[in-house]
Order: C-alpha cells, then structure tokens, then sequence
C-alpha cells in the first residue's frame, strides 16, 4: 500500500498553500495562539497535524508541537512489509522532512527519539526523557499500541522471538534471519498482520520454509467467514507459505543458550523452527495515561474518550490505538484517522459549524496479502452475529429481531432464531473468486459483505453500506451486473428491424445519413418514417443516428450567431486576452462584418461577458443597447408591460422591519404579492415611471436590488439549520447568507441558483440548484448542475466533507469556470453534460487544478466580488439613468393598463391573454394622407454602435422611434402577437450583407424588419405585422414622422382599441370551482376564517 493512501491529499499541497498566502501577504499572524501537544508521530498523530494544519492555515490558531518516541519521522506502518524489498526507512515517510519545515514559522515543531515521562495536567505541561518541559494549552495523546507478547508461553524471551510492529522490530528480524539461513520460520496468528509478516519472511528468502500457525480453521477469522478464508487458506498455500490450522502454541523450546529451535503445540505435536514471529494482536498504550490520573478502561485498556475524543481531565484528548471508546479499542488505522479529523476540525470548524462527534467506525478493509486480493466491508458478519443496526424507519431494528417475539419453548427447543438477514453468495473455483453480499430481508438494503479475488466493487459498495440507502436496483446486480437491453444498437445488424409501425431497418436510418439526405433527427424522421408512429423506437433511432454521425467525423458548429463565427466560450477568451469592453470593439475584432449592430443573440451575451469580466452599469449607453428588457429596466417586465420588483433576502433571511418597509411600499404602489420559490418577496404590477420611486424607498429601508431580473445569482435558498432546527448539524442559513452576498451580481450565461441544507433532511432542496451544499459531520457536501425547469436535473457530487472555510474557494472556482466554458443561455445542468468527461472532469478542474488555473479563476471572481455595486442604488444617484424610466420620450402623460386588471384573493391580476393574436394586416394599411409631424427631440437619442430607441405618444396611440447608425425610423409601439407595448425596448438586429434591419420584440422574439420593401414584416411568424412610418431628423432639432391625422391613427393604433378585456377569456377554473360547489367543498379563499376565528 502506498503511502499517499494515508496522506491528507490537501495537506500535502500545504507548502505549496503557505507560500502562495504568504506571497499574497494573506498569512494571518493572530498574537496568542493556543499551543497544541502531540504526544506520538505515529499514523494517527501525523493525521491529526496534517488535518489541524489543514484547516487553520488560513486561521493560525495554534502551534504543534508533536514528541516522537521513535528515531523517525512519521511512517508507513501499514505498508512496512515493503521496507524488507527497499531497507530504506524515509521511502516509508508519510511526509518528506521538507514537509515539516515548510509550515508557517513556529506553527510546527517536533521531537524525536524522545519519550514523554509524565504528565502535569494541572500546570498544563509534560515531561520528556530528555528532561524538557513543554507547556500545553491542549494536549493529544496518540500514543498507539505495543503488539502483543504472550508472556504465559515459556520461552517467549528466547532468542529469535519477535513481534511485528515498528522499524526497530523489523531490522531485528533481518539481521536474525541472515544467521539462520535454510531453516524454518514460523509466524503465530493468522490475521491481518500475520499474513503481512509471513510474506516479510518469505521475501527475505534467508528461511528455507515459513510457517503460519492459526488457531482458528481458516485465517482472516475476524474479517472472513470459513467459505471465504478457505478459498485464502488454498491460494497461500499454492504460493509456497504452509499453513498449519486450529494449533496453538504451547511452548516454545529453546538450546541451552536460549536461541529457539522449535514450538509444541497444546495438542503435543512438536514443529522445529529456528525464529517465531508473534502476531496474535495489540495492547493500547496507556501507561502514560494511568500515570497522570487519566481515566482508562479496566477490561482491555486505553484511555476512555467521549463522543468528542476528550479524556477525563480537560484539554486533554486521546486519538488512535491507544482511545477506548464505549470500552473498545480498534486496531485498524481507519478509524484513527476518523478520530483525529473529527478532533482536528471541532478545534477549527465547530465554530461556524456543529461539532462532530465520532460514532461507530467503519471497520472495512480492503488489502492485498500475498498477491490475494481480500475485502470485507460494513456489517460483514451479520448473518453470523446478527445485524448491529438496521437500516429504514426507527424502531426497525426492534421490528427486525426476532428473537424477543418468538415462543419461549420454541426458543429453548429450537435455539435462537435466524438474524433478520439475507446472503447472496457467488463462489468460482476456477478464478478463486468469492463473494458474499448482506441484506436486509426485503433486499432494500445493503449491510455489508466480503470478497476474495475480485474487489474491483470494494469503493462502490462500502458507501452503499454505509449510508444505508435504499437500494434502487435488484440485489443481484451487485454481483452479476445489469442486463444489458441492447439499447445501443451496436450488436443489430443493418437488416434489424427497429421501427415495427414503419418497417424501418437499421440500415434505413444509417444510410440516409451517410449518404447526406439526413443531417438531423428530424430530418431522419421525415426521410424514413422511423419514431412517428407509437415513438417506442425513437431512443434507438437517436442512439444509431448520433453514433452514425460521430463514425463520421461530423461536427456541429456552435456559433454564437451568423455575425461571429465563434461560440460563446471562445469570444469570452478573446474579450479576456484582449481586454475588450465595448460592443463595438468586439465586432471589429470578432464579427464578420466589423460595421454590424449585431443581433438578439449576440447582443446580450456579449453584454454578459462584459459584465462577468469587468463588472460595468448595464444602464450607460455603451452597454444599455446590449440588454435585454429585464436588465434594460432592472426588473423583470410582466404580460401587461409593468414590472416586478424583488429585493434581496439573502438566505431567505428578514427582519420584521424589512417585512414592513415591502409591505408600505406594496400598498401604496398597490402591487401584488407573491412568496417566491427562492424564498424571496415578489411585488408585481410596478409601472415603469415608478420604478425609482419605488426604489428609493425600498434602499432608504436598507434594502438593495435582488437581481431577479438578471442572469446571474438569483438566491440562495436555506433551511434554518442549527440557528432553529433540532435536526440541523450545519448553520445553512448562515452559509447560505455568506454564500448569496459573495456571489450576488455576478452575471453569467444563465441564471445561477444555490441552495443550503443543514442536514440530509434536504429542507433546502440544494440538490435540485446549480450548486447547493448539504451539511455533514464533517462539513458539507458540495453538489453542482442541478435544476428545475421543462428538463429538471439531479445536481452531482462535486466534492464531499468541505470543512466550512473551505467552501468558498471551491465555489469560486466553478462560478468562474462556468461563466468562461459555457454556451449561451446554458446553464450549469446542460453544460455540465456537454463536458467532455462530464462530473469527472470537473473534480479534475476544481479539486486537483488539472489545467492548471485553479488560482486564476479564484482571483477572478475575487476581482468581481470586489467590484460589487446595488445597480438601483447608483440608477437614484444619477438622474440621466432615472430619465430612462419615462413611459414616453415626448410627454410626461403616460397610459396605463393596457390589459384590464381583475380582482382576485385580496389582490389586482392583469386578465388573461386571448389565444388569439390580432391578425390585422397594420403594415399593408392604406392610411388616408399623411403629413409631417414633430414628435420628439433627436437630443433624446444616443448615437450608439447598438443602436437606440424611445417610446412616443401621439393622442391615444403608442408609436417606436429607433435611431440605427445615424438613420431613423418609426413603427407601432404595439406587437400583434400578444398586443404588448414593448417594441421600443426590443433589441435591434441587422443582416448588412443582405441590407435588412429590424426590431425583436422582447416577449417572444418576433422579429419585424424597420426598412426595405418588406418593411413591418414579421421574419418568424407569418401571421403578425407592423405598420412603418417615414422618419427624419431636422435641423431644428426635431425628429419628424409622417402620420395621419391624430383620429384616424388612434382609429387603427389606439392604445384603448387593443386593451385586453376580462370578458375576452375564460377562467380557467370555472368548472373545477362548479365542481366543488356541488360536492360542498368549496376550494378555500384568502380570507376565510374557521373555527375559532383562524386565518386559513
């Protein structure tokens, strides 16, 4: 086993850690750090220094200081049988010793060869053999274990005695072994370790023969059952080591000058040998403890340790072989490791987060002895013991015993009953392969199991025993796999029939696509038929056609739109290495025609990117041109053209007096209100004109813009975890605050929503967010690429057990990678699947820094948190951005309702929409004469390269006047598909090449050309049009169309003509409500009280 195994992979990047923060002058240096004594540099000791330094590097808390019994830094125990090939003891270090004086300085500082002597817990300091006296603030003792000798057995001092445990141990046996070459050596104790011994021995190739002596009918008895450690018995037998079962030793016989020459068994039998290697177990080490007055176990030692690993004395903690925790002691590293995490994180994490507590360990092991692969995981012995625990609802276990329900005669006849337990067995002989599976009795749940030969499932298993989720496949998958259905149509020949209502072969649909008839789905399904009958076939039909495309080299061509010939990610480099921050800029440098206004396509993405970089006012004119209506007007626009105005909750956190602030300015703006999914207020109906009023009053409470109507981080949801919950063991509402004020602003290529658990209760509903945290014991769960939506995914597993100062870095670096690499409009759910290597390759990114960039995209969203500003804020310092909320540009009058309001619930809706869109032919209609007439003053337009654009009213008519490259012109204010009044905030595309321009209206994209012979068309739907009008700028600083007369304009145009009645739709839930009348069920309203006077 390798030694990284057993490394803290994060703090072995340590050094590289503390000199980056010490470059970036971010070392902190607090005065009065606490100072934390480790006594022994074991496995466990080095664990817990590696996992505290971990977690405090970025607080310098305390300094270490370990003392070391040993001659040698931390090592290898595990993998000692290795230092008999290499006799090297540093290719053993678990650190190099670079790795200890590389901390911060005076962080940490070690003693070797040095044992601790005693123990003053009332002065707080130790004594060392060297005659030291080191002061502690805290104390830790992981002192581990000595192996055991059996003294009873005479002979157990004789020369050529040994144990198997440290360096020393195994230079002694060395040196031993080469003055007794072709003799026998015998190993006593068939466990773990003894198998690792007798392997030594074998390969110092000084025996002539090594024995293994268990007492027991098979070996590996605490981890195998008989089936199992014969199968083992059998293959170590094969690779020469002799194995001698059910014998004990009785003496061990010795020459006159005390050098072993044999054991006798207790059964009489004699064995001649020259060395006998004791491997039969440990013995914690807690001399020193018992010393001090430290309570310890009578029955098997070790210093007794609370839930916390604290000791009887405060300050003073034990961790490792040398704890007792609820009268056991473990002999496996595992569970040492846990000890010193748990301890190592509730002395830096617990203050943002609940302390963790150490439970019942996992004791699986997964090894390989004697080129035998050998694993047990979780609850092996089950069917043997009966099950520890039981998974499912509380109180299973009492449901799940048997034994206390059965008849007592039964009982006294019969024995105990069965444990409530079910084995899967596979054996094969011939590949000497054995598994065993444990399950509940429904099969729902996996216990545990062990395997021989084949352990490749060991890493897939063990969390699935552990965890104890319910199973979503059969049990027997686990071992034989899932049946393959032949969905991928690889093994179907040309002939096969794949579409039965249409006769459709496999060939079919792969030669329509080779021979270029084909270059879409669609396209295969109109060309042969195939998935439009029962569409049964279709996920074949899809699977053959991509893997058609791909054996063919066809690539799909992602380009932002026909102005650049680049995806979104590829301009979002350009505009990085270039610095490029304005439109025009990026159009002579990217676009295909340098003189283009661009379209709605690429307009807001590159307004996007610009922002996601360099973080600007969305409202100044280089960039208000780029915006859609939402961040034109810095809220979200609603079907009757007002607006819904939502301020920020972060966390879903408010103070009453916030409540209040919302609740006056609804009132009095008389806007509707709605509890959002996000855990935020939504007020709807806010006129334009009264945005910045509404504003104003909104930020003179305290409050700042929600960015609701933005894509970038909307909220971050949370449950109340530990600041109410009983059940929360994380603060989710804390970190879902720091979380939403960190990232709020940032725009990126979608909407961006997070979401904060306490506890695997999930309240927070984190898995279904673009990134959601859920807390553990040990810290929180990152999960990314999850969504809602018309394709809801399940986020992934990004990274496990984050300890809460380490969130952020993490997070960091996805936003940011996900802002540069995604494709426009995508979010995190879609491009985490585009992700050549998918989840894989982003842990690669994120967690191991693969490319490399992991500290430029940090400072990256570093530089954008930095360079937050409240966009509502700054629109009410400046009264040119405010100016831009005007209804029209050439009066102060303004037209409301354009959709009649109905009451519902206490509060005003705008009706429904007619499903009917007004099919008038508006840019064919004949008007009676048309003269010129002054509308609006040119100075009300900017000159942009993206083009500009005002709302005018003349009488009862709304018309758009746009300003295009120092060109006019002037349409109907009014888009026929839903007869919204919005065309003056569409977003301005052109096509030079082929000399059109138009308006896209910012509801549902239709698109109305402003010039040529087809002006007032509609590109994408057929059935709607606009009528168009002559404009011209003139000298007298007026900008002049030619209109008819005001009455037969309003006649044809009048805002009041194409108001939305109630009477022209339908309620919904009229017959539902019907319904419910006659069945005396009335479906409650808001308002109704019941008994005893409470609100419903």
């Amino acid at each position: 086993m390798s030694n990284s195994e057993w490394n803290d992979a994060e703090a072995n990047k340590l050094p590289e850690k503390v000199a980056e923060l010490e470059k970036n002058g971010q070392l902190p240096k607090p005065e009065g750090r606490k100072k934390i004594v480790v006594v022994g540099l074991g496995m466990v000791g080095i664990a817990f220094i590696e996992k505290l330094m971990k977690y405090d590097v970025k607080r310098r808390e305390y300094d270490i200081v370990v003392i070391g019994e040993e001659p040698h830094l931390a090592y290898n125990r595990v993998g000692l049988t290795s230092f008999f090939q290499h006799r090297v003891v540093e290719n053993l270090y678990l650190n190099p010793k670079e790795w200890y004086t590389s901390m911060p300085e005076a962080s940490l500082s070690y003693y070797l060869n040095t044992k601790v002597t005693d123990i003053d817990h009332e002065n707080k300091n130790v004594s060392t053999s060297a005659g030291t006296t080191v002061p502690y603030d805290i104390l830790v003792l992981a002192t581990g274990s000595n192996a055991l000798l059996p003294r009873h057995t005479p002979g157990h001092d004789a020369k050529g005695v040994f144990v198997y445990r440290t360096i020393a141990d195994l230079e002694n046996l060395i040196e031993f072994a080469g003055t007794k070459k072709g003799t026998t050596g015998a190993v006593v104790g068939g466990g773990l370790l003894g198998l690792e011994a007798a392997k030594a021995m074998m390969d110092l190739e000084d025996f002539g023969s090594v024995k293994l002596i268990e007492r027991n009918r098979w070996v590996l008895s605490r981890q195998l059952d008989g089936d199992a450690g014969g199968m083992v018995v059998e293959q170590v037998r094969a690779l020469g080591l002799d194995v001698l079962l059910s014998k004990r030793v009785g003496k061990i016989l010795t020459t006159e000058d005390n050098y072993v020459e044999g054991v006798v068994f207790e059964d009489g039998e004699q064995m001649e040998c020259s060395c006998v290697c004791f491997a039969i177990g440990i013995k914690a080490r807690d001399e020193l403890a018992r010393k001090a007055g430290i309570k310890c176990a009578d029955r098997g030692g070790g210093i007794v340790v609370d839930n916390n690993l604290a000791t009887s004395i405060p300050d003073i903690y034990a961790i490792g072989e040398c704890s007792s925790w609820e009268n056991q002691t473990f002999g496996l590293i595992a569970p040492g490791v846990e000890q010193a995490d748990i301890l190592a994180f509730n002395l830096t994490q617990a203050k943002a987060h609940s302390p963790r507590i150490f439970k019942r360990p996992d004791l699986s092991t997964k090894l390989k002895l004697l080129g035998v692969e050998v694993a047990s995981f979780g609850d092996f012995f089950a069917d043997r013991d009966g099950p520890k625990e039981m998974p499912g609802r509380r109180g299973a276990a009492r449901k799940a015993s048997t034994n206390e329900t059965r008849d007592p005669v039964k009982k006294l006849t019969e024995g105990a009953a069965p444990p409530p337990v079910k084995a899967l067995t596979y054996k094969d002989p011939f590949q000497q392969v054995y598994k065993k599976y444990l399950f509940t009795m429904d099969g729902k749940y996996l216990l545990g199991g062990m395997m021989i030969g084949d352990t490749k499932d060991y890493v897939k298993l063990v969390p699935m025993a552990k965890n104890q989720k319910q199973l979503e496949i059969p049990p027997a998958e686990l071992i034989i796999g899932a049946r393959k259905d032949g969905e991928d149509g690889d093994d179907l020949t040309d002939d096969t029939q794949i579409c039965s209502c249409h006769n459709v072969t496999k060939g079919d649909v792969v030669n329509s696509v080779k021979d270029g008839t084909c270059k879409s789905i669609g396209e295969v399904k109109s060309c042969t038929k195939a998935g439009t009958g029962c569409g049964g076939c279709m996920p074949l039909v899809q699977t053959i056609f991509n893997k058609t495309m791909a054996s063919m080299g066809q690539e799909v061509k992602n380009h932002l739109c026909p102005h650049f010939e680049y995806s979104r990610a590829d301009l979002f480099n350009i505009i990085y290495v270039k610095g490029l921050k304005e439109f025009a800029d990026v159009m002579k440098e990217c676009g295909k025609d340098p003189d283009s206004t661009g379209c709605e396509a690429c307009k807001p993405t590159i307004g996007s990117i610009i922002s996601s970089l360099f973080n600007k006012h969305l409202l100044d004119t280089p960039r208000r041109g780029l915006q859609d209506t939402n961040d034109r007007f810095l809220a979200n626009i609603q079907r009757n053209g007002t607006f819904s105005v939502i301020p920020r909750v972060a966390g879903g956190e408010i103070t009453p007096d916030k409540l209040i602030i919302i609740g006056t300015v609804a009132k009095k703006y008389s806007l509707y209100c709605k509890i959002t999914g996000g855990q935020r207020i939504d007020m709807f109906g806010a006129r334009k004109q009264d945005l910045p009023a509404i504003w104003q009053e909104l930020i003179d409470g305290g409050m700042e813009s929600g960015h609701a109507y933005a894509k970038s981080l909307r909220t971050v949801k949370s449950c109340v975890g530990t600041t109410w919950c009983r059940f929360g063991i994380g603060d989710s509402v804390g970190m879902a605050v720091r979380l939403e004020e960190r990232y709020k602003s940032i725009r990126a290529p979608h909407k961006i929503k997070g979401g904060v658990s306490g506890c695997v209760r999930e309240c927070a509903e984190a898995q279904n967010k673009d990134f959601g945290l859920i807390a553990t014991e040990k810290g929180f769960n990152i999960f990314v690429g999850g969504n809602g939506g018309a394709k809801p995914r399940h986020s992934e597993l990004l990274a496990k057990d984050v300890p809460p100062d380490d969130v952020i870095p993490i997070i960091d670096r996805y936003l940011s990678f996900y802002i540069r690499t995604a494709d426009k409009l995508q979010r995190t759910a879609r491009w985490i699947e585009n992700l050549p290597g998918g989840i894989k390759y982003l842990q690669e990114v994120i967690l191991e820094d693969k490319l490399g960039i992991a500290a430029e995209l940090e400072k990256q969203m570093e530089d954008l948190v930095g360079s937050y500003f409240c966009e509502w804020t700054e629109v009410l310092k400046d009264p040119k951005r405010k100016a831009l909320f005007s209804q029209f540009a050439n009066t102060h009058e303004n037209i409301n309702d354009t959709i009649e309001p109905t009451q519902e619930r206490g509060q005003e809706r705008p009706s429904y929409w007619p499903k009917e869109s007004v099919s008038k032919d508006f840019s064919g209609h004949q008007w009676s004469e048309l003269s010129w007439q002054p509308l609006v003053k040119s100075e009300e337009f900017q000159d942009t390269p993206t083009g500009d654009s005002k709302a005018v009213k003349r009488g009862d008519t709304q018309l758009a006047v746009f300003k295009v490259k120092g060109k006019w012109y002037c349409t109907q204010q009014m888009c026929p598909h839903k007869r919204a009044f919005v065309l003056s905030d569409g977003l301005i595309g052109d096509d030079v090449k082929n000399n059109k321009l138009w308006v896209s209206c910012p509801y549902h994209k239709r698109n109305y050309e402003l010039s040529g012979e087809n002006a007032g068309r509609c590109a994408n739907d057929e059935t709607v049009n606009i009528a168009t009008f002559p404009v011209e700028a003139r000298d007298d600083g007026w900008v002049y169309v030619k209109l008819p007369s005001v009455e037969e304009l309003d006649s044809v145009l009048g805002t009041s003509k194409f108001t939305i009645k109630k009477s022209e739709t339908t309620d919904p839930f009229e017959a539902l409500d019907k319904k419910l009348k006659a069945m005396n069920r009335k479906g409650r309203k808001g308002g109704e009280r019941g008994a005893g006077g409470m609100d419903w």
